[in-house]
């Protein structure tokens, strides 16, 4: 397992680091003619509903649905998915709702489970799956979905055809989603077992349950007659839905190769960031500077949307775990806890970093520093199958850790704990350390809530590493330590014998971390800003 620390140990830092690279007039040269060749092969205005291949070649290969995951790779979920279910099983996969603020959409964001199954990324659709034996591979898939309107055009842009979203996204057929209550009673009269997907779900009995499922669907049912909803129901008989989200949550859990890779970008556009960054920050400026501009690079480099609401914290602020006010000016001699990262291509990053505003930590600071990340550092290693952990376990493990490395800068109480339950000094340990040290991650930045935290790790799992000590100014913890908050949050790809840091390349080390403070590396990409 390699870290890559971006300064050598030991390497004296000279002036001349201090300039960026020179601009390479040959190499920019040719990205311009190769972004203008792809700008050339691009179809404006597209005619389809979000970018595919024939529309965005510069963003898309050629047999891709969404940028690193093609249309073979979703066939193959929803064919794993179907292999998982028992025989007459009929599987309602529902788009997200589009949301809107002062009367206009926000920037949609497909539903998840529904993405991971079809890359389909316009609202108003519903996947049927139909466990089929007779068919070439063993289900039946149909997507529901509104058809292209001109007039709808005008105002909102194209929506794919139906005959482009079966030839491109390798579905058995494509339908107006007006035409879903009539299939979906036939279907049902032949289902077994239902497995469905809605925010809305009532356990107290079908009908509800259902009526529920309808008005999620909006105008698909809106337009019909109540006695459609009757029929619909009817078909039922005695089956009782069942949630979809467990049975997709488990394949989401383990990590393809190409999810891995784009992951592994998401992860790299959200540490160049934080690289950035911390070039950016000066003492005076405000928190809210500091998220802009965070924002604003992972933007330039591609991200569609934050990943969350990015986590500022100056000085004491840093001992609120989800502080997001971001609206105090930073201090000389400060550091600032940053916990920011985009959603890329569909799947989420998550880091966090901490750093010295004036470029270098204080003594205590750096002390406090070490601590947190020497606990960091060996907690993954502990990423693998062959270590048999599970992220409980390691858990435990990242308690056990931060105490002994707090014992050994002073916190003298934390020397002598044995464990014991309930003891002062497990209080006091909850205080400096309240949090779970990570969570698995991937469309959703939280993918957790089906996810066993007792059972061992698997290869392709994707989770969070984040130890943080937070000390509050209370007589029981050492004077100089008062206020101060650390964390580091790195994402790791769980592997047999050797974990993968993806967001390596967000400095962490203490000689990397005052080095970006100082500018005194230069930036290695393209894209270039002000620093």
């Amino acid at each position: 397992m390699s870290f890559r620390p971006l300064v050598a140990v030991g390497r004296v830092l000279r002036a001349q680091h201090l300039s960026t690279l020179p601009r390479c007039a040959r190499r920019q040269r040719s990205y311009a003619t190769h972004a203008l060749a792809l700008a050339n092969a691009a179809v404006k205005p597209s005619k389809f509903g979000q970018p595919l291949h024939p529309s965005h070649p510069h963003l898309l290969k050629e047999g891709e649905i969404t940028p690193g995951i093609t249309a073979v790779e979703y066939e193959h979920r929803r064919r794993s998915l179907m292999e998982s279910l028992p025989d007459g099983s009929l599987v309602l996969s529902f788009a997200g709702d589009v949301k809107y603020m002062s009367g206009r959409a926000y920037k949609y964001r497909q539903a998840s489970d529904f993405w991971y199954l079809t890359g389909f990324e316009e609202p108003e659709a519903v996947l049927v799956l139909q466990k089929k034996p007779s068919n070439e591979r063993g289900y039946r898939a149909i997507l529901f979905h509104r058809l292209p309107d001109p007039a709808q055009a005008i105002w909102d842009g194209a929506r794919t055809s139906s005959g482009d979203i079966v030839n491109m996204f390798g579905l058995d057929e494509a339908k107006d989603v007006q035409q879903l209550p009539g299939v979906l009673t036939k279907l049902l009269s032949d289902a077994e077992h239902v497995y469905v997907d809605m925010p809305a779900r009532n356990n107290r009995h079908r009908t509800q349950g259902l009526r529920s499922l309808f008005k999620y669907m909006g105008s698909a049912f809106t337009s019909q007659k109540g006695s459609m909803q009757d029929s619909v129901l009817d078909s039922l008989g005695a089956l009782k839905p069942r949630p979809l989200a467990p049975e997709v949550g488990r394949l989401r859990s383990i990590k393809s190769t190409a999810e891995q890779q784009v992951m592994r970008a998401a992860a790299d556009v959200s540490a160049r960031a934080h690289y950035r960054t911390m070039r950016f920050v000066e003492p005076g400026m405000s928190e809210h500077d500091v998220a802009a501009y965070f924002e604003y690079v992972c933007a330039r480099m591609g991200a569609q949307r934050p990943a969350y609401v990015p986590v500022v914290a100056s000085g004491p602020n840093a001992l609120a775990i989800h502080y997001t006010a971001n609206n105090q000016l930073i201090r000389e001699n400060e550091m600032i806890l940053m916990d920011a990262a985009c959603e890329y291509n569909g799947y989420a990053s998550d880091i966090t970093r901490t750093f010295p505003v004036s470029g270098k930590f204080t003594p205590a600071q750096r002390e406090l520093y070490g601590a947190v990340l020497h606990a960091q550092k060996h907690l993954i290693t502990l990423c693998t199958v062959h270590s048999g952990f599970s992220i409980s376990q390691i858990h435990q493990k990242s308690v056990e850790f931060l105490r002994i490395e707090l014992a050994a800068i002073g916190f003298t109480d934390f020397a002598q704990w044995d464990g014991a339950v309930g003891s002062k000094v497990q209080k006091q340990m909850g205080e400096c350390y309240p949090h779970f040290v990570g969570h698995p991650v991937g469309i959703d930045l939280h993918e957790s809530s089906h996810f066993d935290r007792h059972q061992p790790l698997k290869p392709g799992m994707v989770i969070t590493i984040e130890p943080g000590l937070y000390i509050p100014p209370t007589p029981y913890f050492p004077t100089r330590f008062h206020n101060l908050g650390v964390r580091i949050e790195d994402q790791v790809l769980v592997g047999e014998h050797e974990p993968v840091v993806l967001t390596v390349n967000a400095p962490k080390e203490i000689d990397d971390v005052e080095a970006a403070c100082q500018r005194l590396l230069p930036l290695q990409d393209e894209f270039r800003t002000d620093v």
